[in-house]
């Protein structure tokens, strides 16, 4: 078999792989920096519950490259031979332990181009996970909706043991199955039949290429409820991007993507027990520069023929139809659903402003209106005399009754907003809009900001506007047709001032969340408008009601200018 590889304790594939992100001398996406950054951190912080335990991270790489063989093409047969950014990711799923000696992470997502060898490394984790663990009895099941798709892993996985002289003795391989006698465990590939997978006792779940899953989100639950007797149990998730959309691969997309902005800002989202790994290209426009090809293929040039990929993007230049797949398959841009309108670094601004101080004398209001699920919500816009910036008041509200189910199902910290002053409850379990009017009313009173115009979606309630006339006269309220026509122009300013940092909204976390979740629906003429997904975990209520509120705020742009 040859030399066995022994990893010396000082060695860490993490420092190493961010040493040459760091130093550009290996190309990443701005969501794999954030993550190496992150993990680099926590190798020294020693306020963590947690600490990197060198002994475990190389201990699965040493199995792999002794032990694992290529089973397919040039490589057939060969030993496996790590690359550094494979390394890292298992180092940093496996190295990270509490003082019980239990894995960090529970879940590990990895998003990689096709072709860069995502099942190989799937089928050795599962194959440690069952052998190498020092776990009884482990179950480790590849599973997918179809099992034609969860047989991927757990094939790769069987000719792997196959071509081992050491995973031959330890590991009987059946047809469905294999099994390892010394320690109860077994492998095996399992689809989507609710029927067959209640009971298990999970110690790994496989799950490869969940962008191809629909109606994946039960599969999923009934999975990961099969952990819940296990210790240090691991959820590997693996795919490509994909064009099924509002599925499981845009709820754990869009959760991971919520973890890395999260990293550094204090007030993001926060999940100790998920890792996440997102090769992809920063803009879709990257997709004709070689040079960024490797934001989403870290195993080009190597694991993935960096010819081939030439002459398709190469076809695809000349071909339109063509492009779609493309982006999606190679590059990991997520297709048929809209183009990101802002990335989060042009969203995150941290400053904050004091009304007191800034003493507005006149706003803009805005609301966006729902009866139960979503998010009402509504703001108040002002500007002050010799300062070019947008200063945002608002508020968001959900029902009583269902706060703490869509706090729990959707992973979305309503309940902490609502603690923090956020979001406010109404009584029962629909949305009293008495309650957004009153908020307007306070807002009025309590700073002295009188408020001459609203803007409001023409679908909302007629009852509400006629509330609001009330109040705040007939002549206030303002409807905003929710199409192209009417939103580009102001949505396109809006997104200008937001870019360069002028729109403060005092951090306001649900804002930031909703202003990360907007894409845009782009016609031949440029012209665009915002798209609300069918996921009730990715809201934009609160832009909606800024969105309206900065269209009435362009509408009366001289006379609001003449009142400041």
């Amino acid at each position: 078999m040859g030399e066995i590889i022994k990893y010396p304790i000082t060695y860490n594939p993490i420092i190493e792989y961010w040493e040459q992100i760091k130093n550009r001398k290996e190309v990443a996406s701005i969501k794999i920096w954030k993550t190496y950054k992150k993990l680099y951190n926590d190798l020294f912080d020693n306020t963590s519950e947690y600490f990197y335990n060198p002994k475990r991270a190389n201990h699965i790489l040493e199995f792999a490259e002794n032990y694992c063989h290529h089973s397919k093409g040039k490589m057939g047969g060969q030993i496996v031979r790590l690359e550094l950014w494979e390394k890292a990711i298992l180092a940093a799923a496996f190295g990270f332990i509490d003082i019980e000696g239990n894995r960090k992470y529970r879940e590990v997502i990895l998003i990689v181009g096709k072709k860069n060898g995502k099942s190989l490394l799937a089928s050795i984790i599962g194959l440690y996970l069952l052998l190498g663990d020092g776990e009884s009895g482990p179950e480790v099941y590849a599973v997918a909706t179809k099992l034609d798709q969860a047989k991927i892993i757990w094939g790769e996985g069987k000719r792997m043991r196959n071509k081992s002289p050491m995973l031959r003795k330890r590991i009987r391989a059946l047809v469905k199955e294999m099994v390892c006698d010394f320690n109860d465990g077994i492998f095996k590939p399992v689809a989507s039949d609710s029927d067959t997978l209640d009971g298990l006792n999970i110690h790994s779940i496989l799950m490869d290429e969940f962008h191809q899953w629909k109606n994946g989100r039960a599969l999923y639950n009934i999975m990961v409820d099969g952990t819940s007797a296990r210790e240090q149990p691991l959820n590997f998730m693996t795919s490509t991007a994909g064009t099924i959309r509002e599925d499981i691969y845009d709820e754990k997309y869009d959760e991971a993507e919520r973890l890395i902005n999260g990293y550094e800002d204090p007030d993001g989202y926060k999940d100790d027990r998920l890792l996440a790994f997102i090769y992809e290209l920063d803009s879709r426009s990257e997709w004709t520069d070689e040079n960024c090809w490797k934001k989403a293929n870290p195993g080009l040039g190597t694991i993935k023929n960096l010819q081939t990929l030439r002459e398709k993007v190469e076809r695809a230049k000349s071909n339109s139809a063509m492009v779609k797949n493309l982006v999606c398959k190679e590059f990991n841009i997520r297709e048929t659903v809209g183009e990101s309108w802002l990335t989060f670094e042009e969203i995150d601004n941290r400053e904050m402003f004091n009304i007191a101080e800034l003493k507005p004398t006149y706003g803009i209001g805005g609301y966006d209106l729902s009866i139960t699920t979503d998010l009402t919500a509504a703001v108040v816009i002002f500007k002050v005399p010799d300062d070019d910036r947008i200063y945002v008041i608002s508020m968001c509200w959900l029902p009583n009754d269902i706060l703490e189910k869509r706090t729990k199902e959707d992973k979305i910290p309503y309940d902490v907003w609502r603690d923090q002053g956020y979001l406010r409850t109404c009584e029962g379990n629909k949305i009293s809009f008495k309650d957004v009017v009153a908020w307007f009313k306070e807002v009025q009173e309590t700073y002295n900001i009188y408020i001459p115009y609203f803007g409001y979606d023409s679908w909302s309630a007629t009852y509400m506007v006629e509330e609001m006339r009330g109040v705040f006269g007939k002549n206030s309220q303002d409807a905003v047709i929710q199409g192209k026509k009417t939103l580009s122009s102001p949505m396109h300013n809006l997104g200008a001032d937001t870019s360069a940092h002028r729109v403060i909204y005092n951090n306001n976390p649900i804002l930031k969340w909703c202003l990360t979740n907007v894409s845009i629906d782009t016609d031949v003429n440029g012209n665009i408008s915002p798209i609300r997904g069918k996921n009730r975990r990715k809201r934009i209520d609160i832009f909606s009601a800024l969105l309206n509120a900065y269209t009435i705020k362009e509408r009366n742009e001289e006379n609001y200018n003449n009142l400041i």
